[in-house]
């Protein structure tokens, strides 16, 4: 009886049931209705609350009373878990003031755009004489913010060094508002783009700055070694018995070491790079095999950097040989051989200026009795892999000379 007057309604066009369940829906349809209505009210207040015991909370804290605090923090985040991100800090619960500062906050993108004339501004309002930095404890010693703002710059300058460590200018800017202004100094950049572009920089534009020269025009960097990893394998002799052919796999590395006034060290040797980079901090270096030279910048129209080097081994100063010194020895042609490389210079990842693709490569052989010169181009194939950028963490600039 019940299946059967359940398909009764259930089928269409029923007349008397219809009506009567209609009312029912709808009221169904407005209690569910209310309840949510009321349920959020409830969301509402319990956020609201949760909001003041927050913001009550933050004025404790600013005044010291940091038990209460804690109290009125875990009232609110046990009402609303996440009630500190949904929070704007545009009043306080008793309209004292409180979240004035909080409202500062919030545009802090426009005030620190020029993070420089900030600081500057800053430094201006606090005294009327201008003082870079002041001692955070009192001491009987002397203070470094007692020094002229010009033995400063010195001080600046000679951590700079000829070598442009520029990155120890950047970590010395970290020690205070005064620091972070000296450090960014436009002589001290001007200085360090004429160390690396000559002449050829004496017009800003279009950047800035001359921080943003340095930052952003194409450069070799200085504060590490560019290197390249070869693998090939090559056929070895067959052996005695002739049953089988050896098969060697070669591995070698090739190392290109810049420095800011010209000078570039080349080295290709199979010793990993964990032995040979600490080797080449300096250009006096007792590394036989290494390769020392000049280097150029050059900017094509299609605005690609280019590095072109002139390298020639070591000279070094024959002992004289006594053992043939009563014989008469046929005299071998001496020759000076030089070689000739042309890379180019990109950026890859989030790294800039860190690759280095070879263009060429060609030994020149110049004979010293004729005057005559040989060339010798390699072809460049998969044998030369690009350099990629490798900086030295301990690089610290031992220079003799302020920049």
């Amino acid at each position: 009886m019940f299946r059967a007057q359940w398909m009764f309604e259930l089928a269409p066009g029923v007349g008397s049931s219809n009506l009567e369940t209609r009312p029912c829906r709808a009221g169904r349809g407005s209690i569910l209705k209310a309840a949510a209505d009321t349920k959020g009210r409830q969301e509402l207040a319990k956020e609201e609350k949760a909001r003041e015991l927050f913001l009550k909370a933050v004025e404790e804290e600013q005044n010291g009373a940091l038990y209460e605090a804690i109290k009125f923090y875990r009232r609110a985040m046990q009402l609303v878990p996440d009630i500190e991100f949904k929070i704007t800090y545009t009043r306080s619960p008793d309209g004292d003031g409180v979240g004035n500062s909080y409202i500062e906050d919030n545009d802090d993108d426009s005030k620190m755009a020029d993070l420089l004339s900030y600081f500057q501004q800053q430094l201006t309002f606090q005294e009327s004489v201008l003082k870079l930095c002041q001692p955070e404890l009192e001491t009987s010693q002397t203070h470094i913010s007692v020094l002229p703002m010009e033995v400063l710059m010195y001080i600046f300058r000679w951590v700079v060094s000829s070598d442009l460590d520029l990155r120890s200018l950047e970590q010395l800017s970290l020690v205070c508002r005064g620091f972070y202004i000296c450090a960014r100094d436009p002589e001290i950049w001007r200085l360090a783009c004429l160390k690396v572009w000559g002449r050829s920089c004496m017009k800003l534009v279009p950047y800035s700055s001359w921080r943003e020269m340095f930052l952003e025009r194409p450069r070799v960097r200085f504060d590490g070694v560019y290197i390249s990893k070869t693998t090939y394998i090559r056929q070895g002799e067959q052996s005695l018995d002739g049953f089988y052919r050896a098969w060697h796999q070669v591995e070698y590395y090739r190392y290109i070491r810049f420095f800011p006034d010209g000078h570039v060290m080349m080295l290709t040797t199979p010793e990993e790079p964990q032995s040979i980079v600490p080797r080449l901090r300096t250009r006096n270096t007792r590394t036989d095999a290494i390769l020392l030279g000049h280097y150029r910048l050059t900017q094509d129209a299609d605005n690609q950097t280019k590095v072109f080097a002139v390298i020639t081994k070591k000279k070094e100063d024959k002992p004289l040989d006594y053992k043939y010194r009563y014989f008469r020895r046929v005299p071998v042609q001496e020759a000076d051989h030089s070689f000739h490389v042309g890379l180019q210079l990109c950026s890859s990842g989030h790294q800039r200026f860190n690759k280095l693709i070879w263009i060429h490569h060609s030994c020149h052989i110049t004979y010293k009795s004729t005057g005559e010169t040989a060339v010798s181009a390699f072809e460049i194939d998969k044998m030369y892999t690009p350099l990629l950028f490798a900086r030295v963490r301990s690089y610290t600039a031992f220079s003799e000379r302020p920049l």
